[in-house]
């Protein structure tokens, strides 16, 4: 309780939040409201000199990347705490959109980072069904109603509109990168195309700002005796008792699945 004591000088205190897995609405995802008890405590509690994010996520929803970065900025600003980005296997796509909520970027030598993009992926079961004799009956009320219904063959007019939204994702994503890392961008006509980038090569072309470790960073940042104080999600009783068993294992396969999209 010394940190409460006027007077009395107490070492430097890391509020240290674990962002790891997908990106998506779930229990087991990562999203605002799993995650939003943490981001808060982690700037509220204990009167904290600056809060590092762990960052392991192949990315996911936009909305739910976008949500996460906004409270961790409101907050920083809010309380005028400074935020580090620590990158371990990897922060891609929605990932990275949750790193540059920081104000610097740290990487391994190894850690993948960027996939500066939008993706959407279907498949098509109407040839099938035509084999086997079954008909897709849809009606609306409304001609883009049944957009890219993966029961009937895809048109022109729907993968325009839905190249349309891409765009409009692609183009919040690309300003966010831009307003959070500004001139520290270099002038690669690759950053926004999807590429990926490994550690030392994420740095030259601005994405991060060098490769650095959690706790030999923030012991060179704030002193050798700065504390760390970890916030982590836990999972809720009946989770542990498999009450969630088979939701758990689907996404964990969808998981595995996204990280092994980089190689991991």
């Amino acid at each position: 309780m010394l940190h409460r004591i006027p007077f009395i000088k107490t070492p430097p205190r890391v509020s240290v939040v674990r962002l790891t897995g997908m990106i998506a609405n779930g229990s087991r995802a990562l999203n605002d409201q799993n995650v939003a008890p943490l981001i808060e405590a982690a700037f509220t509690k204990g009167k904290p000199t600056a809060v590092a994010l762990v960052i392991n996520s192949p990315g996911g929803s936009p909305v739910q990347s976008s949500l996460i970065g906004a409270r961790i900025r409101r907050l920083s600003e809010e309380k005028g705490i400074p935020v580090h980005a620590f990158v371990e296997d990897v922060a891609a796509s929605g990932g990275y959109w949750l790193a540059c909520a920081a104000d610097d970027i740290w990487v391994d030598n190894c850690s993948v980072v960027g996939s500066i993009g939008v993706i959407s992926a279907g498949f098509g079961a109407h040839v099938f069904l035509s084999r086997q004799g079954i008909e897709r009956r849809v009606h609306t009320a409304g001609k883009s109603k049944s957009m890219m219904d993966p029961f009937k063959p895809e048109t022109p007019e729907d993968v325009a509109r839905l190249d349309s939204i891409l765009n409009q994702i692609h183009g919040s994503f690309i300003d966010h990168v831009k307003s959070r890392r500004g001139g520290k961008l270099a002038d690669n006509p690759d950053l926004f195309t999807g590429e990926v980038w490994i550690g030392p090569r994420a740095a030259e072309v601005g994405l991060v700002d060098g490769i650095g470790h959690l706790r030999p960073k923030l012991k060179e940042i704030y002193g050798e005796k700065v504390k760390l104080i970890p916030y982590s999600r836990r999972r809720g009783l009946f989770g542990r008792f498999g009450a969630e068993l088979a939701s758990d294992a689907l996404a964990g396969i969808e998981e595995r699945a996204a990280f092994a999209r980089f190689g991991l």
